[in-house]
């Protein structure tokens, strides 16, 4: 069988060219149209769906969401400090339906790999010659004493931007003066790795301005974060972090920052040595694959096992897995590490349709963080297959971090390139 060459596979998985056009590869004109079927209309679940059909326009591509609009929870920490709204990041699927997707408005509720089926809630199934499943995560409500999905409701996680979102954003409005902010940040692995603490700057940046004696205590279940330099550097700065006047604390795992339990009639968190009280509390549980993955039987342990090179799940044949609810270590679950794997595995899936192997795949990932109004940091890297040993490993001196004490007109770039990298992303995966 001849094999996609790397060139050629970076070309396609960088949406430079489709691949029936790009490779010279005939369209699968004859007979019935191959069938995908695309679960979750997330970052993985969009860019896959809409990458397919640039890669081969006779596809049959079928998107299944439960919600009629999408929502980022990247840029949705901005959303607190008042610098956008909600609605700013909530954009609807037209995008995808003018490139041919058939977007349906339901919620999977079971796939059958020996029949090839997706079933709904709402009663309709789906057949498939491939299935991609980008679920997303989901919370194990069970790893803090006293706290549970109804619990959220008011003491919110607002990990899935949307109405807690909202309610967060109005609990800070509401908080007394020199009142003290919560949050509780959750253990490794997590999807994206910086945001509790790009919160607790966008927090702080809405404090400095109209509560400006507010603290904001971090809990933290790890002795260290991505960006961990960066954010400090930042925090020193902008909101005197270290200082006995600062407005941001951190507490690691070893010096008690772990939580164990907490009050939702008190507003009172007990950790391993203290017991803290929030004015307003934020707690982001541990995490763990969405819940389709365990319906479908493709987790071990909390993720999706799959194989690195084409995201195929190790666990049923002709179904994918990408995003935040697979194994893909070395790489974050962020939303550029979805919208990289899932150009991976429509290439994969388009090569399996005409009897071809796929390439070696290359991997991008870059995460912005904005610290204060101009103050940005960002975090990039390029990755590359471990064949051997079904790793996905980081290419040496292929990205990197921004420099620390940057000059201010470079932490400002920082925080205009974010805002790019957005509305860049949203366009790649929707439009």
């Amino acid at each position: 069988m001849t094999k996609i060459t790397r060139r050629d596979f970076i070309r396609s998985t960088g949406g430079v060219a489709a691949l029936g056009a790009g490779l010279g590869f005939p369209h699968i004109a004859l007979g019935a149209a191959r069938r995908v079927v695309v679960v979750g209309g997330g970052v993985g679940g969009c860019t896959v769906a809409k990458y397919l059909r640039k890669l081969d326009p006779n596809l049959a591509v079928t998107l299944i969401e439960s919600k009629t609009t999408y929502t980022t929870c990247f840029m949705s920490n901005e959303v607190l400090s008042g610098e956008r709204t909600l609605e700013s990041i909530t954009f609807g699927y037209d995008g995808l339906r003018r490139h041919g997707v058939d977007v349906v408005t339901d919620t999977v509720v079971g796939i059958d790999p020996v029949k090839k089926t997706v079933a709904t809630a709402g009663g309709r199934s789906f057949d498939y010659d491939a299935c991609v499943v980008s679920p997303g995560i989901g919370f194990k409500w069970d790893a803090i004493d006293g706290y549970d999905e109804s619990v959220s409701e008011t003491i919110t996680h607002a990990w899935n931007a949307g109405p807690q979102t909202k309610i967060l954003r109005r609990q800070l409005q509401a908080m007394r003066q020199g009142g003290r902010v919560i949050i509780v940040a959750p253990p490794n692995p997590f999807k994206c790795p910086p945001g509790p603490y790009e919160r607790a700057s966008q927090i702080a940046m809405y404090c400095k301005h109209h509560n400006p004696r507010a603290k904001i205590l971090i809990l933290d279940a790890k002795d260290a974060f991505s960006k961990q330099g960066l954010y400090v550097e930042g925090w020193t700065k902008l909101y005197g972090y270290g200082s006995g006047n600062s407005m941001i604390e951190w507490v690691g795992a070893a010096s008690g920052g772990k939580v164990e339990s907490v009050d939702p009639s008190t507003l009172t968190v007990q950790a391993e040595i203290e017991e803290f009280q929030g004015d307003v509390v934020n707690i982001i549980p541990p995490q763990k694959a969405g819940a389709i993955a365990f319906a479908a039987d493709l987790v071990d342990g909390d993720w999706c096992p799959v194989d690195k090179r084409t995201f195929e799940s190790k666990r049923h044949k002709d179904i994918y897995v990408l995003g935040d609810a697979s194994s893909a270590a070395k790489m974050p679950k962020s939303a550029y590490a979805a919208n990289s794997q899932a150009k991976v595995a429509a290439a994969a899936i388009v090569a399996r349709f005409l009897g071809r192997e796929p390439g070696d795949p290359t991997f991008v990932n870059t995460c912005y963080s904005v610290v204060g109004e101009d103050f940005g940091i960002s975090v990039a890297a390029v990755y590359t297959l471990d064949a051997k040993n079904n790793s996905i490993e980081e290419m040496p001196k292929s990205g990197g971090v921004s420099p620390a004490n940057a000059s201010p007109e470079i932490r400002k770039r920082e925080v205009s390139y974010a805002h790019s990298w957005f509305k860049n992303v949203i366009n790649d995966m929707m439009e």
